[in-house]
């Protein structure tokens, strides 16, 4: 369950703020919304955000984020506070230094941030820049300047403005993660707003405005000879650095918080898992996963069995939502995760270090497409499953067929088990979807039984049906 923390509550802290000279005034913006809509509007995009993007769902971490959330909240000046407003935290599951906040309080931080920032300080002042971005309310501050937006048609633009992709006719089409339109890419003006706010609740709530320019540096030095993906959501208002340097030196914070044993905790225990994907491998439907593995984050291991049941000559039809009908041996269980969906027997699946493998089924799903052609695509898919497998090789060039009444390829592929340290053989086949993203369907078996399963996988891809 979610802590919400209300921007109506003040504490009192532990260190010591005195102001050496006048803070920067920062004046909120004309908006023609109420708090009201910006809540709702922020309700709405975060289950979207939450079904679509692969949260970490780390209880320890979660609530580190939201302690240090939370504080800075509390420290909102008063001006600024909407008793409506319920801010939550939660971490992405990406391994680029972004964060991104909704209208109305929702704010998530990607892993890549926490895992990136040398102290605790610096990634307070991400957070904190973006509570500033909620707290003026930018978001309809912006649809208010636009005028002819609508409140549906804003929920819209946030939702594709994050999620991007196709997610569904009521989405904007951006075709990336991050933000994307002019709800969420605030301009210059906007960006020195939250900077400076975000400096004054730093130093309210105890830290040091300088960690927040310093953050700031560290994802330029990131970004090495482009634009990471924060600073093009949140760009540079110009000597961005010099400015909230001044602004802190109006900000004495005596006994400023650094660095902690709960961040250093988080660090290591974020360490521990299996690395974060990037938002391009998440938004190509390929995250995190390999030709016969899932996704998953925390390092358990339940291994597949070595005994695996042959598989049965009766079939059983799943229809998966509207998309297509498969049918696979009815000793086969379905396992459907964010992605994709595996159909594997009773100790052909597992888990290594955090990472759901199979030995023995099929996993079908849906990556996006770019390139418009189905043989570029299926290259591009190839090369995402040989950046975590060093060892697949394919076994000849990609053959024209069928797959569910549309043109395709299949590929067959070698790989070593990762499960087993064996080798395997794979089947890839893959077709286009009306949209233009790319259907694939991946078989695999050990090398000594793709005798008895290749039959059998070759059945599976001919029973898939298109729905739509």
């Amino acid at each position: 369950m979610k802590r919400q923390v209300s921007a109506a509550i003040v504490t009192t802290l532990l260190v010591s703020v005195s102001f050496v000279a006048a803070q920067t005034k920062i004046t909120a913006p004309k908006n023609k919304y109420s708090p009201a809509d910006d809540v709702k509007l922020g309700r709405e995009a975060a289950t979207e955000v939450e079904q679509q993007l692969p949260m970490l769902n780390d209880d320890r971490v979660d609530s580190y984020v939201d302690r240090v959330g939370a504080r800075l909240v509390e420290n909102i000046p008063t001006e600024f506070r909407h008793n409506q407003f319920r801010y939550t935290f939660d971490v992405v599951n990406l391994r680029e230094i972004n964060a991104f906040a909704l209208p109305g309080g929702p704010m998530y931080a990607h892993r890549g941030m926490i895992e990136k920032a040398r102290t605790e300080g610096e990634m307070a002042g991400v957070l904190a820049h973006e509570i500033s971005h909620v707290a003026l309310r930018h978001g309809t501050a912006q649809a208010s300047a636009a005028g002819k937006y609508q409140m549906g048609q804003i929920g819209s633009a946030i939702l594709g403005a994050i999620i991007g992709g196709r997610t569904g006719d009521a989405v904007s089409q951006v075709g990336q993660f991050g933000f994307g339109t002019a709800f969420m890419k605030y301009g210059r003006e906007y960006e020195k707003q939250a900077d400076i706010l975000g400096a004054q609740i730093m130093a309210r709530a105890g830290y040091d405005p300088r960690a927040m320019a310093s953050m700031f540096r560290t994802i330029e030095q990131e970004g090495g000879g482009r634009s990471p993906e924060w600073l093009s959501n949140h760009p540079n208002p110009g000597n961005r650095a010099e400015y909230i340097t001044r602004e802190a030196q109006s900000l004495r914070v005596t006994n400023p918080v650094q660095n902690t044993q709960d961040f250093q905790s988080v660090q290591a225990r974020l360490g521990q898992m299996s690395p974060a994907p990037s938002t391009e491998e998440v938004a190509r439907g390929t995250a995190g996963r390999s030709p016969t593995g899932g996704t998953g984050n925390p390092r358990t291991s339940t291994p597949p069995s070595a005994r695996v049941a042959a598989p049965s000559t009766k079939f059983t039809t799943y229809n998966e939502g509207d998309v297509f009908r498969i049918g696979v041996p009815s000793n086969w269980q379905e396992m459907a995760s964010e992605n994709s969906v595996m159909f594997a027997p009773q100790g052909g699946h597992g888990a290594i270090n955090g990472q759901s493998v199979f030995t023995h089924g099929v996993q079908v799903g849906i990556a996006r497409n770019e390139t418009h052609s189905l043989e570029e695509a299926t290259q591009e898919l190839l090369a995402s499953f040989a950046q975590a497998n060093p060892q697949l090789g394919r076994s000849g060039n990609p053959t024209k067929g069928t797959l569910g009444g549309r043109a395709g390829l299949r590929t067959m592929l070698a790989n070593v088990s990762e499960a087993t340290g064996g080798r395997e053989r794979i089947v890839l086949y893959t077709t286009q979807m009306k949209d233009g993203s790319l259907f694939y369907l991946i078989g695999v078996s050990p090398e000594g039984e793709f005798g008895t399963y290749q039959p059998v996988i070759n059945r599976v891809a001919q029973s898939i049906r298109f729905l739509r």
